[in-house]
């Protein structure tokens, strides 16, 4: 009677829609006002204990193990659950636990091999022909993930004022598009690094097949191990939320240090408009060591890195759109993907992909392109945004 007492109590706070519940007793109860629009089976209890260390974990993993079903959309439900503020997801009651934090190299190197080497095979199934992992640019209504995701490349290159014969870095380059681009429309002289070697054997083999092995390079490097060189323009995608809460600093001052005297930097990631935060369901089984940190604290660590913003720019609902698309894709493979890895993967990708476009729809976190430079106050670019768009 107790446990049922603390899971009425803790649901009817937790969203604000109103949703059916069905117990591990076959009783169902509703909360909130109307016709339920989610209908969640405990198909047998989640320990309380298990719940209030962190309830995040406790219920990614009820669901994972098929010991909670949702009959309608996750993301929808996640979203509601942001919205609310007396959720699991605000409530520090429910939040006692964190996994780990700590980002050395060796462990960074674990971390991204963990989640990008889990096989080309599976990223090929859901995301587009151009391999990009990062959040699209919808610049129309009509605009499919592909051309979506050529729009994004172009969008960040465009906003550097590339010149060609240039140098460029990528720090942390994925599957190469975007450094490749770089390299065959923009004529700059391309370096591309990563951490995965899945990658970096997809792009020296994209490098070889395009015939760019004269100006495009890749190395499986740490990007805190790039030496003395430099670079005149540097580009760095969906990579300062992985580097960990305590490397926030080193990871600006790097992207400083490796700029030209009058160098430009695109620097683009998901961040949030408020402070800093982790989720544990996601640092436990999707991104290791992962941290989001807030507009504010990226700021002040790119001004203590000597560096200036030219531009910032939010594109928190393009990656809401990117995610959904994802998750279609991903679904529409779901019987292949069992097959290549089993259901409970499966799951727990799908809640990854839904959790990310709730998150994203309800504003809990954003994506974010700040445009840096070294020079004072953006002297290397032109005086209006116009050359963006053109």
């Amino acid at each position: 009677m107790l446990e049922k007492t603390f899971y009425k109590t803790f649901l009817s706070r937790s969203f604000n829609i109103p949703i059916a519940v069905t117990y591990w007793d076959g009783k169902t109860d509703v909360y909130g006002n109307g016709e339920p629009e989610i209908h969640i089976t405990f198909n047998e209890p989640i320990p309380i204990k298990d719940i209030r260390k962190n309830a995040s974990i406790a219920l990614g993993e009820g669901y994972m193990d098929k010991k909670i079903e949702i009959d309608g959309s996750i993301e929808k439900l996640l979203t509601s659950a942001y919205e609310t503020a007396g959720s699991f997801f605000h409530n520090s009651k429910f939040i006692k636990f964190l996994p780990k934090q700590k980002h050395d190299e060796t462990e960074s190197k674990e971390d991204v091999q963990s989640h990008y080497d889990l096989g080309n095979d599976f990223y090929q199934l859901w995301l587009d022909d151009t391999m990009t992992y990062s959040c699209a640019y919808f610049e129309t209504e009509q605009d499919d993930l592909k051309t979506a995701q050529l729009n994004k490349v172009h969008h960040i290159i465009k906003k550097l004022h590339p010149q060609p014969g240039k140098t460029l870095l990528d720090i942390g380059c994925g599957w190469g598009t975007l450094m490749l681009t770089a390299a065959k429309e923009y004529g700059l002289k391309v370096t591309g690094v990563t951490l995965s070697q899945e990658q970096y054997d997809f792009v020296q083999q994209r490098i070889t097949n395009e015939g760019l092995s004269g100006v495009a390079e890749v190395l499986l490097v740490d990007y805190r191990e790039l030496g003395n060189r430099t670079w005149d323009y540097i580009t760095s995608v969906g990579m300062f939320e992985h580097v960990g809460e305590e490397n926030l600093g080193t990871y600006f001052n790097d992207v400083a240090k490796y700029m030209n005297k009058d160098g430009v930097a695109l620097i683009h990631g998901i961040t949030r408009q408020g402070k800093g935060a982790n989720n544990g369901w996601l640092n436990k089984w999707i991104f290791p060591g992962g941290y989001v940190p807030g507009i504010v604290e990226n700021t002040q660590h790119i001004l203590d890195a000597g560096l200036q913003i030219a531009d910032l720019e939010p594109l928190r609902r393009h990656y809401q759109k990117t995610t959904e698309i994802w998750d279609q894709n991903f679904n529409r493979h779901r019987d292949e993907i069992t097959e290549m890895m089993d259901e409970r993967f499966v799951r727990m990708w799908d809640m990854y992909l839904q959790a990310s476009a709730a998150s994203f729809q309800s504003g809990n976190i954003d994506v974010m392109q700040f445009l840096l430079t070294k020079g004072p106050s953006g002297a290397a670019l032109p005086m209006t945004r116009d050359y963006i768009y053109q």
